[in-house]
């Protein structure tokens, strides 16, 4: 805003025409948030009906590329998953007998626990929570107050911003497998006890991990026959043809599963992307850009250069 006038007035006039003229440009663009506010709302409100639970819902396909370790599907209705059917095979998994791969089938008794998405409940929960702030922001306190309607766009922003990463499944929010692997007792039949079926949410798309676990105190018992036993503590194969690669990111760990410390022998990763999450994540990233351009006018007509309120 220019600051000067013609003819000159005095210092003091300046300052308070500049001040009032920064005033009625606050409200004007207080005002003008009362609109952006409804429409932010209608995002808001299509992000929640992606993820309500509408039939017949969405059926992913859930199959490994370039081979047949893993074949199948699921179907997600809202946060869970209500029908599912894999094949699995894979080398250290030998199938039951007569059977040419192991397959997997979620329950469909009405006593079985449900299979829930819980990233998914923690973003249509954080969905629902900034439509409550949208109201507030709304029926609530003064729409004219700048310092009110500037609190509650920052926590509308970091809501929003934590709903988006919860979908893209960053940082610790997917839930270690160990802890978080489906249950046995929502299959048809019991998956074998060394098997791992852990599901979760990243990048929009339902990521499917299998892994096959072995006994860390079987795994590091030597027999007889062991070709690369040494008694110096050098191994001629590791000599004549080099260390081996991993077979796996996580080959040589150790985890806690069942009361247990096992490692992981065979693991194989499979996604499916869902429109329905895609279409979700779209709407989120461009509401909370939105969002934010407002925290940022608003900031710079507020005179406000703390830069801890910063989104």
């Amino acid at each position: 805003m220019a600051t000067w006038a013609y003819p000159p007035l005095p210092p003091d006039r300046l300052n308070r025409e500049a001040d009032s003229a920064l005033a009625r440009e606050l409200q004007w663009l207080l005002q003008s948030l009362q609109e952006s506010l409804a429409s932010l709302k209608e995002g808001l409100s299509e992000c929640a009906a992606l993820l309500a639970p509408q039939e017949p819902g969405s059926t992913l396909v859930l199959s490994s590329i370039r081979s047949e370790s893993v074949k199948g599907f699921v179907t997600r209705v809202g946060t869970k998953l209500v029908k599912g059917d894999v094949q699995l095979r894979l080398q250290s998994l030998p199938p039951p007998r007569g059977s040419p791969s192991t397959r997997l089938t979620l329950s469909q008794s009405p006593e079985s626990p449900d299979l829930v998405l819980q990233q998914l409940v923690s973003v249509r929960n954080l969905v629902n929570q900034s439509l409550d702030i949208i109201d507030v922001s709304t029926y609530t306190g003064d729409p004219h107050d700048a310092g009110f309607i500037f609190s509650q766009l920052h926590l509308l922003h970091e809501t929003i911003s934590e709903a988006r990463q919860m979908l893209k499944g960053d940082g610790d929010v997917r839930g270690n497998w160990w802890e978080t692997s489906v249950s046995d007792d929502m299959f048809d039949s019991p998956p074998p006890s060394n098997l791992s079926f852990h599901l979760s949410i990243a990048d929009s798309a339902l990521i499917l991990l299998v892994r096959t676990l072995e006994s860390n105190a079987i795994a590091q018992a030597p027999t007889a026959f062991a070709s690369d036993i040494s008694l110096t503590g050098f191994s001629l194969r590791d000599r004549l043809f080099g260390s081996r690669h991993k077979a796996h990111d996580e080959a040589g760990d150790v985890f806690k599963w069942k009361g247990e410390e096992v490692h992981v022998r065979e693991k194989v990763r499979v996604e499916s992307q869902d429109p329905s999450l895609m279409s979700v994540m779209a709407k989120l990233t461009a509401l909370e850009h939105e969002v934010m351009r407002w925290v940022s006018a608003l900031k710079v007509l507020m005179g406000n250069d703390d830069t801890e309120s910063e989104p």
